[in-house]
């Protein structure tokens, strides 16, 4: 399976409630947090839906 390293770059604050759930449920907490996901179109949806909050590259 192909993955992702998934990177906060900006910041949740001033955010509303669902984007700032969508990052949590990423597994990211905090800016220059990385986590590594394998790719699902679930994963894929809930990038899309904060793709301006996200730096995404192949791990």
């Amino acid at each position: 399976m192909k993955k992702l390293k998934i990177t906060l770059i900006k910041s949740t604050i001033d955010r509303s409630k669902r984007q700032k759930d969508t990052v949590k449920a990423l597994g990211l907490r905090k800016m220059n947090h990385s986590v590594v996901k394998e790719v699902s179109p679930q994963v894929q949806g809930m990038i899309e839906k904060v793709a301006h909050l996200l730096e995404v590259e192949e791990a």
